[in-house]
């Protein structure tokens, strides 16, 4: 598995973490514990996969400030390789994440400049070596990071790499149209699609020949080949569920076979919720 070269496109933010101590009172304080780290769909796919013994290289867009600065460097201190062009005056995106007592999240996003990302700033050499290519389904969403997107599928592929994506959120989905998503879809023509159910039940049948459904504690549902497993979350004490459908990607899109890829994801995922925070503690 050391062996297998990860990529990820999509977006690199700082995440502010805010753990409620007890639910809002609306006009009061609220006692809670707060955590900054490197964030955005993508990164965290890539550190979690460098984590659990890949290599990983992150490739997007990112502002040339303070937050691009620290969000690049602590996602390469995870041994994540950062790829990807620098805007001078760009400004780089945060997410603020209100995880509840219970351990749901809230996320409320900012994606700055990593949706600028062009297809003419895609290198082929960011895809050298690269056996999966992850794309969030953020990355889907505008122009001209959709078409930054295709453009490096086409170079993945070309190399011999199978393409992945993640679904991301159901309301983004939406907004822009189902019909347009599923069409956006058709032209990433991806090999592995991940997502929840919310995805799954505003996007209907995943059209991908192998598939992954993300059911939080209900564990997963995965189908390859015609083969189609369901099982159980792994136990654990959650904590905060922010990032755990990312860990699972990474787990499951390092390979083996069907219940391999998916049981290494679930013990991923179980060990995200156990902690503050999307990223590999």
């Amino acid at each position: 598995m050391g062996a297998v070269l990860l990529c990820t496109l999509g977006d690199l933010l700082l995440d502010t973490i805010v753990r409620l101590d007890r639910p809002f009172t609306r006009g009061d304080d609220a006692p809670a514990v707060t955590r900054s780290t490197p964030g955005g769909q993508a990164a965290n796919v890539a550190a979690w996969a460098a984590t659990l013994g890949a290599q990983a290289r992150f490739i997007g867009k990112r502002g040339g400030d303070a937050a691009g600065a620290l969000a690049a460097a602590g996602l390469a201190a995870y041994g994540v390789e950062v790829v990807g062009p620098v805007a001078a005056d760009g400004r780089t995106g945060m997410v603020v994440s209100v995880v509840e007592p219970g351990g749901e999240r809230t996320m409320l996003s900012d994606r700055g400049c990593a949706p600028e990302l062009a297809p003419a700033e895609i290198d082929p050499a960011w895809l050298a070596g690269c056996a999966r290519l992850h794309l969030s389904g953020y990355a889907l969403l505008r122009r001209p990071h959709f078409d930054a997107a295709l453009a490096a599928a086409a170079v993945a592929r070309a190399g011999g790499a199978l393409v992945s994506v993640d679904l991301s959120s159901a309301t983004l989905i939406r907004d822009l149209g189902c019909d347009e998503f599923r069409a956006r879809l058709a032209r990433v023509a991806p090999d592995i699609i991940l997502g929840n159910e919310q995805e799954h039940a505003t996007l209907g049948e995943l059209p991908a020949p192998s598939w992954a459904l993300k059911r939080g504690a209900g564990g997963c549902v995965v189908m390859r080949d015609g083969e189609r497993l369901e099982l159980p979350a792994h136990p654990t004490t959650v904590v905060d569920t922010t990032g755990a459908g990312d860990a699972f990607a990474a787990g499951f899109l390092l390979g083996g076979t069907l219940e391999e890829a998916a049981q290494r994801g679930l013990a991923a995922a179980a060990r995200c919720v156990a902690t503050l925070g999307a990223m590999p503690a």
